[in-house]
């Protein structure tokens, strides 16, 4: 007797169902896990997207303002992303932030926490040119208003002047917390410490990318991708 008529004939000699045998074979294997949904705050003040026990870190210090992360994003993060949903990297970011504008910006991007930050960032950077330039756009008199502003009440009439609230509400952030993220002292005081610990690293400008702990010359995709199939050097 070969095959499975074989094996349910034995069975049933010996008094068993041959269900119970097939009820024990092991399940189809499960979907692997993607790791692109493992979003969580760091020690280091960023948002890292992964496992956090990838063979390959990524950080990268960048601003929501700047052209070039822009362009990094744009460039970098959909291939990227094949290899943080795998677990094989991991990444993070860490806000380096450079004007006004940016930390406004920054404060509505982490106000929804890990979870929302991402999306968020993705939304600035496709939408860069629209509201980064609005303050700049203003005539003389009302820009010298908001620089006359206490730093709190000038954030806030930077954010509203950008459109940066209802950008904060399409991702389920309501204006009032979105307002609330942007007077907050303590997180923006935590922003420019985040900042000092990157020129403690050697940052001077956005986007500067960590691979495993190194900095590296990495500005797009095509500078970035040699780490990732080289498995950052071992």
């Amino acid at each position: 007797m070969k095959g499975a008529a074989g094996v349910a004939a034995a069975l049933l000699l010996i008094g068993l169902p041959a269900q119970a045998v097939w009820a024990k074979a092991p399940a189809k294997a499960q979907a692997a896990r993607d790791w692109t949904h493992n979003v969580a705050a760091t020690a280091e003040g960023g948002f890292r997207m992964g496992n956090p026990k990838a063979r390959i870190a990524i950080v990268e210090y960048g601003s929501l303002t700047c052209p070039h992360c822009r362009h990094f994003a744009e460039s970098a993060m959909k291939p990227l992303l094949g290899y943080v949903r795998s677990g094989k990297a991991s990444y993070e970011f860490r806000p380096f932030v450079l004007n006004e504008v940016d930390l406004a910006a920054t404060l509505v991007a982490r106000c929804g926490g890990p979870s929302r930050f991402f999306p968020i960032a993705e939304q600035l950077y496709a939408t860069q040119p629209e509201w980064s330039e609005k303050l700049g756009n203003l005539p003389a008199d009302e820009q010298n208003k908001i620089g006359a502003m206490g730093e709190k009440q000038q954030t806030l009439a930077i954010a509203k002047v950008s459109g940066l609230i209802p950008i904060a509400a399409a991702h389920g952030i309501p204006a009032a917390k979105a307002q609330a993220c942007l007077g907050d002292g303590g997180a923006a005081l935590g922003l420019m410490k985040i900042r000092q610990a990157g020129e403690g690293l050697g940052v001077t400008g956005t986007p500067t990318i960590f691979v495993n702990g190194k900095k590296q010359p990495v500005y797009d995709w095509a500078t970035l991708e040699p780490f990732l199939k080289g498995g950052a050097g071992g």
